[in-house]
């Protein structure tokens, strides 16, 4: 009799175990269940599917590349290496292009553009031609009219050279011809003064940057004379331009004067000696070129 009752008790426990598994079906083997040694593989793709399986391991983010110390260390050599090149590269360029220098020919401001070409146009009463200095360095031209510069040059240039393409537009003419003689021109014009200066044996202060802003002054009357020549024919074209080369001459001469004959000046022979006289007559040659140079880069634009 025990053991009939035992025997149904089991069969009751097994049916009831039997009815509980086809019910629950994967419920019944929770794979988060520590006495199972190896994980159910028979419900297919849904543990693959919220897992995170298939996704590659060695996937790494921006920060833990940044976090590399081989990246680290290439990174750092690298900006090391770029600086050296730039460091390297302004060395070797203001060698041959003094940009500290140029910065100074450029630190203008309206106030004094306004005065440089009134006194360009109109140099007939202005008195101290003097460039101040401030410790034995000139001073910036914003501060002092005399001061060369090389915005009014550059400018002028670039104004001339659209006048210039504006007039021989009207006459189906090239313009870089026109631009190439101009920079040849210059570059002729420049290097005959500083020839000069080294035959004559002048000691001056002068750079070859002054030489080249004192020689790009004229474009300013070569753009007025071409202006005026396109809006009132010929004859507009010969008086502004006659009274800008004028203008170019009487400037040039006051100004280079005090250049050319300042070792002279600081040893009182101004006006004797056959060496004084001489480069007198160089002021005045390289005077009288400018004018010249104006005249042959323009009367071919009006027509």
């Amino acid at each position: 009799m025990f053991f009939v009752t035992s025997l149904f008790k089991q069969r009751h426990i097994f049916g009831r175990d039997e009815v509980q598994t086809a019910a629950g079906g994967q419920d019944a083997m929770d794979p988060g269940d520590p006495s199972l040694l190896f994980d159910d593989t028979s419900a297919g793709g849904n543990r693959h599917k919220h897992s995170g399986v298939g996704k590659g391991p060695d996937v790494y983010s921006g920060q833990d590349l940044l976090s590399d110390p081989m990246s680290n260390l290439a990174m750092a050599y690298g900006s090391s290496l770029a600086s050296h090149g730039k460091e390297m590269m302004d060395k070797n360029l203001d060698r041959f292009v003094p940009i500290s220098k140029l910065k100074y020919y450029f630190a203008v401001d309206t106030v004094y553009v306004g005065k440089k070409l009134g006194l360009l146009v109109f140099p007939y009463m202005h008195d101290n031609w003097e460039v101040s200095y401030q410790q034995d360095t000139p001073v910036a031209p914003r501060f002092d009219v005399n001061a060369p510069d090389l915005y009014i040059p550059v400018m002028g240039f670039i104004t001339y050279i659209l006048v210039a393409g504006l007039a021989l537009g009207t006459q189906n003419r090239d313009l870089g011809i026109q631009v190439s003689s101009a920079l040849v021109w210059l570059i002729i014009e420049v290097l005959a003064v500083l020839l000069s200066l080294y035959l004559v044996t002048v000691h001056t202060d002068l750079t070859t940057i002054d030489l080249v802003a004192f020689s790009g002054y004229k474009y300013i009357g070569m753009f007025v004379g071409v202006l005026a020549g396109l809006l009132f024919s010929r004859m507009g074209y010969y008086l502004s331009l006659l009274w800008c080369c004028v203008s170019t001459f009487v400037f040039t001469i006051r100004t280079m004067r005090l250049k050319i004959l300042s070792e002279a000046a600081a040893e009182g022979r101004l006006v004797r000696g056959a060496k004084n006289q001489l480069r007198m007559y160089l002021t005045m040659a390289i005077a009288a070129a400018r004018p010249v140079f104006m005249y042959w880069l323009t009367f071919h634009l009006v027509r």
